[in-house]
């Protein structure tokens, strides 16, 4: 089985890529953190990001999410984002990485669980606020970088898509793994 993540700044388009995927017919494992805010949001907390178990709960239904697609038998699978994006976001909070961050990233590399080749889905120019998305342009940019950084510092290899039509970014993306899979 084939998992591969992908990964960039809030908004740049991770989840229409992701949801076009799923339309052409592929397994989409979904974003844990928007939930874990919005899920908190409805609970009356405006911003779960400055509360303890913050991060922990988002490595929990990661972690959750990630078991659960192993039932399938599906040969490949697209995430949206991983733990290693957690620990870029536990970074641009400012917060050490908790034990339950750094148990997860060290599962995730000890059995091998996603392709060392990552999507990384560059910016579109804008960065688009929502309720669980409170983030200027100038901020997603820092927020890039750091995924950047510690993607590259765990070993992964990011294979960049540039901004384009949602069409043509799907594009490229397959044909990028049906090489990864013809070299494998």
């Amino acid at each position: 089985m084939k998992r591969y993540i992908l990964t960039g700044t809030p908004g740049s388009g991770k989840t229409s890529i992701l949801h076009e995927l799923r339309r052409q017919g592929y397994r989409v494992v979904e974003e844990a953190a928007s939930d874990v805010i919005a899920l908190e949001q409805r609970s009356g907390n405006a911003e779960p990001w400055v509360y303890p178990g913050f991060i922990e709960t988002i490595v929990r239904l990661q972690k959750q999410r990630q078991l659960a697609a192993l039932g399938g038998h599906d040969a490949l699978q697209w995430y949206d984002r991983s733990p290693i994006c957690t620990l870029a976001l536990s970074r641009d909070l400012g917060y050490s990485p908790c034990s339950a961050l750094l148990e997860e990233i060290e599962r995730i590399e000890r059995e091998n669980i996603y392709q060392l080749q990552v999507f990384f889905i560059e910016n579109l120019g804008f960065c688009q606020p929502t309720e669980a998305r409170k983030i200027t342009f100038a901020e997603a940019l820092v927020f890039e970088k750091i995924h950047e950084e510690c993607y590259i510092s765990l070993g992964y290899d990011l294979i960049r898509i540039a901004p384009d039509s949602l069409m043509k970014r799907v594009q490229r993306i397959t044909e990028w793994t049906r090489d990864l899979r013809g070299k494998s």
